[in-house]
């Protein structure tokens, strides 16, 4: 093979002509009868048995010369590339091929470059951190969820009021007429939390139980069609009007639903398991903004190939996703209203950024001289393999041993400028108040209590 005319061009991409000398061309023309003879009508042969040159005699010397262009183009890229010392991303293209009279097919590729990246500022970047402050509004807030999670309903026979749940019947009509929809019986209904159209809700209140109304409600502007904007009218029959009890709050309430023995206690684990949470996700916000600045200063003009190919693999992972729920990707595009073209607008941004971080964490892992020990790497398969539940030896097949390396050497190399970043002031002065010490927890009650806490603290 010979490489010819390599041409560097905007936005690092490189084309060049590979030359495939005749015997590699023909060793690539017969392969692609092989595999595909059988997909031939030959009159007078059975299907398959058509020698060569009898169907090129009849459909001409080039029948075969695409599958053999897709047979030959993998050997001949790999080729330029070694001889070349390029360092190619993405998926190269094939712009154009020729055959000569000789048989020597010539193909131009076109291929993206990894990027020349300059660093600027990575260590040291200064960016904003906000203060953790857990009041004890916010305390009182989560106990109150708590206490609605462990509250009891009960049926009263005064009229109802917002916050109470009420058990109805109704029919609604439009114009004088029933409409689908409409009607419903034994329906719970919690006065004020806006789960019917606007206007039902406060027009029940007052209502006791086996009491009658009719209810005027003009649907909004933005509701479904047929019925947005349209006046109508709903007879409504109150079943039952029931309450919330909530427990009182005090140590018995601590026991019930915490592993403390005492009230104080449990504030303080609850304060310390939010100011856990607000933490991460100041750090997390704290960590964005830090990279964020850290691709600004830096220099690199990327490939539309690494973009693509970025989106492809996030597109990838929608679908799955989508899937595990029970939809494909095509379905959930059609109910957003999106063609694939406005889906992957909607994902450059996204896969823009991702691509610039990668970039970023690679060259500062290059400028760092990062290594990965091989304990370090045994210690990361043991790892990935206990979360997921297989052996390390099925990691190891399923992960090349290259691509966690990198991963490995991004993830040292964002632990570098992240311990070099500094708060600002403000924050740095925050950062010196020391949080309380926790207190010893007192002797744990029964698991199924510490569950209660734990899922509390899942949907907080």
């Amino acid at each position: 093979m010979i490489v010819k005319n390599a041409e560097k061009k905007e936005k690092n991409t490189v084309s060049f002509q590979v030359e495939v000398d005749k015997d590699e061309f023909e060793e690539a023309v017969s392969s692609a009868y092989i595999k595909n003879k059988a997909k031939v009508n030959v009159p007078g042969f059975r299907k398959g048995k058509a020698p060569r040159m009898v169907i090129e005699g009849m459909y001409g010397a080039n029948i075969f010369y695409e599958d053999a262009v897709d047979e030959a183009a993998p050997k001949a890229f790999e080729f330029a590339v070694k001889e070349q010392n390029l360092n190619t991303v993405g998926r190269p293209s094939i712009s154009s091929y020729d055959v000569s009279d000789e048989k020597v097919l010539t193909l131009t590729f076109e291929a993206a470059l990894y990027p020349e990246i300059n660093l600027g500022q990575y260590k040291g970047i200064e960016a904003p951190r906000k203060e953790i402050n857990i009041t004890d509004a916010e305390v009182d807030a989560y106990i109150d969820e708590i206490r609605k999670r462990n509250a009891r309903q009960l049926t009263v026979e005064r009229p109802a009021k917002m916050g109470d749940t009420v058990l109805i019947d109704y029919d609604g009509y439009l114009d004088g007429k029933r409409f689908d929809g409409g009607k419903a019986e034994g329906t719970s209904l919690e006065l004020g939390a806006g789960q019917f159209v606007p206007g039902f809700e406060e027009q029940v209140v007052g209502m006791k139980a086996g009491e009658e109304r009719e209810i005027d409600i003009t649907f909004p502007e933005d509701y479904h069609e047929g019925l947005a904007g349209k006046a109508v009218v709903f007879k409504v029959k109150v079943n039952e009007v029931t309450e919330m009890e909530m427990p009182a709050v005090d140590d018995e309430f601590a026991k019930d639903v915490s592993e403390f023995d005492k009230l104080e206690d449990y504030k303080v684990a609850i304060r310390e398991q939010l100011a856990a949470k607000r933490t991460q996700a100041v750090d997390e916000d704290f960590g964005y903004n830090v990279m964020q600045k850290a691709v600004e200063n830096m220099s690199v003009e990327i490939p539309d190939a690494m973009i693509e190919e970025r989106m492809g693999t996030m597109i990838n992972e929608y679908d799955r996703n989508l899937m595990s729920r029970g939809m494909r990707l095509e379905e959930y595009m059609r109910m957003s209203g999106m063609d694939p073209v406005a889906f992957q607008n909607m994902l450059r941004p996204q896969a823009e950024a991702q691509v610039k971080t990668d970039l970023l964490l690679a060259a500062v892992a290059k400028a760092e001289a990062i290594e990965v020990t091989d304990d370090e790497i045994e210690k990361a398969v043991e790892d990935i393999a206990k979360a997921y539940g297989v052996t390390p030896e099925q990691i190891k097949q399923a992960v090349p041993a290259e691509s966690m390396i990198e991963d490995m050497k991004k993830k040292k190399a964002n632990d570098i400028i992240m311990q070099a970043a500094v708060p600002t002031a403000e924050a740095a002065e925050d950062a010196k108040e020391e949080k309380p010490a926790a207190k010893k927890a007192p002797a744990k009650k029964t698991a199924k209590k510490a569950e209660t806490q734990e899922k509390a603290a899942a949907e907080e």
